[in-house]
């Protein structure tokens, strides 16, 4: 749109089919947003438009909510579902706080989809071999890189806490500083675009796949979650003694509640799966324990003012709104219901059957599709749709037979 036409509030409007289009460009049956494919009204958030500072020509973008002509919020926008979860905690004079942690890789370019991804070559004419986790060198050439995505989000409000080199092969995470939950949703969307656009102009490519690589691991975007009072600002997680309150345990009741059913909304694709399935600190489980890493709901060892929940079964792969949605919605239905959890679990453990989470796409959908709590908390229409789109996906990627079968199977007599 013309800035002209954005500032005399020229409507722009999209049809309803597109909020369920596929990662592949299609649609599925136009049954599942109204046969009519009418339009939905793109109505701009005063407090997201900003000027993109890595375009030449002046240019702008708008984040928008999706309204129905009526005017209310269409249920097929995630980010309109989670505007309607704060809300709804909001009624009980509540409200989520939420940080993210978001991993990625940095890539040279890769043209060719048949060939693996492979570091940048580095400084000293090298690629990275694995040994740089938490390494503060600049050996990989990617200072220049870096130095324009941190003035970039200068220029966009994106406050960053920590910023590391992680675990695997030109692998990277980024903690963004906690705050109201759509504005974080807002800043991860954001800065995922930003990382995209920026890596364009350095001849690199930044892939927010769950798992890239193999032998490696995989890459996050962990939910921590903890909810204050409306009026006073108090974490309702620690008692006047800095305890830990029945809320904080109904809240965690909710999580485990949820996230077997919830699955296909954190891990939402098919590559998603390869990070859960090779669980080096990318637990498929809904166990939850104090600061052990191998549990599915962590809390972390910090003071009773930040006593949170971290959801560690998000990838960076995830829609940060739907992700955000689904898990604070999980712990509302605890606090709502009362819920109580498992006992914490400490050490290595074993993953108790009732605690453990769908391993597949195809698992994760089917027990999505018979779940009573997700059409309850995001109405029938969202679920149905969001399956349709997501079986789209899965049965394209069937469609298609991989290296490994050709290399392993082909010689099978």
């Amino acid at each position: 749109m013309t800035a002209a036409g954005f500032l005399e509030g020229r409507r722009l409007q999209m049809a309803r089919g597109v909020l369920l289009q596929c990662i592949m460009g299609g649609y599925p049956p136009a049954r599942f947003y109204g046969s009519d494919d009418g339009d939905l009204a793109l109505v701009p958030d005063s407090k997201q438009i900003h000027r993109l500072p890595w375009s030449e020509h002046p240019r702008a973008l708008a984040i928008c909510d999706a309204d129905e002509l009526t005017g209310e919020s269409s249920r097929l926008s995630t980010r309109g579902q989670l505007k309607a979860v704060i809300a709804r905690y909001a009624a009980l004079g509540l409200a989520p706080v939420v940080a993210t942690e978001l991993e990625f890789f940095v890539f040279a370019p890769n043209p060719d989809p048949t060939r693996p991804f492979l570091p940048p070559v580095g400084l000293d004419g090298r690629r990275e071999d694995g040994h740089s986790a938490f390494s503060i060198s600049s050996n990989n050439g990617l200072r220049p890189f870096f130095s324009e995505v941190y003035k970039c989000m200068a220029a966009l409000g994106l406050p960053r806490d920590t910023f590391m080199h992680e675990m695997g092969v030109s692998q990277f995470e980024i903690n963004l500083l906690h705050g109201d939950a759509l504005l974080l949703a807002d800043q991860t969307f954001l800065f995922k675009h930003l990382l995209k656009e920026v890596a364009l102009k350095h001849g690199v490519t930044v892939v927010c796949m769950a798992k890239p690589l193999a032998h490696t691991p995989g890459s996050s975007m962990h939910i921590h979650q903890s909810v204050v009072e409306l009026d006073s600002g108090r974490n309702v997680f620690s008692d006047e003694a800095g305890e830990p309150t029945a809320v904080f345990r109904h809240f965690i009741g909710g999580q485990q509640a949820g996230m077997a059913d919830f699955t296909a909304l954190f891990a939402p694709n098919v590559n998603s799966y390869q990070r859960l399935c090779h669980p080096f600190a990318s637990p498929n489980n809904a166990c939850w324990s104090n600061d052990n890493r191998s549990a599915g709901l962590r809390i972390p060892a910090s003071s009773p003012v930040a006593r949170r929940v971290e959801n560690r079964l998000p990838g960076a792969d995830a829609n940060p709104y739907l992700a955000i949605a689904a898990s604070l919605a999980a712990g509302l239905h605890g606090i709502e219901n009362r819920l109580e959890p498992s006992a914490a679990i400490q050490g290595e453990f074993q993953v108790p059957d009732k605690l453990s989470l769908p391993c597949t796409l195809h698992a994760a959908l089917e027990r999505l599709k018979r779940s009573p709590l997700a059409k309850e908390l995001f109405g029938t229409e969202f679920i149905e749709g969001y399956i349709a789109s997501k079986t789209l996906e899965l049965t394209s990627f069937l469609d298609e037979i991989t290296p490994w079968e050709r290399r392993v199977l082909g010689a099978q007599v």
